[in-house]
């Protein structure tokens, strides 16, 4: 996963967790619903300027934006697979992420 993918999730991550459209963060934080949805998506890279506002905005330091994983991740392939989980997890709606869970708790066993 490419830095800016990263930063891309953990914005979708921050803002979803606020409830805030992509409209709506675009408005507080005085960006473009078009530059929100390509942060997001991993196509461009937010401005040194952009990252400290989305951060106020989202009520979180501006570091959270660029960590990969709350907790350590392990080295290695499953570390890997673990962070693409997380991107996938990271782009659901609470309704997919419902279903994942199940999906998930019924393959643990």
């Amino acid at each position: 996963m490419t830095l800016k993918q990263t930063v891309g999730a953990n914005l979708r991550h921050y803002r979803k967790s606020e409830g805030l459209t992509q409209a709506e963060l675009a408005e507080r934080s005085d960006l473009s619903t078009d530059m929100i949805g390509k942060i997001e998506r991993g196509l461009t890279g937010p401005s040194y300027e952009s990252i400290e506002v989305l951060a106020k905005v989202l009520n979180i330091p501006e570091a959270a934006l660029f960590g990969s994983s709350v907790m350590a991740l392990p080295s290695g392939e499953r570390g890997r697979i673990l962070k693409k989980i997380n991107l996938h997890l990271s782009r659901m709606n609470e309704d997919a992420l419902a279903k994942a869970e199940k999906v998930l708790a019924a393959l643990a066993g």
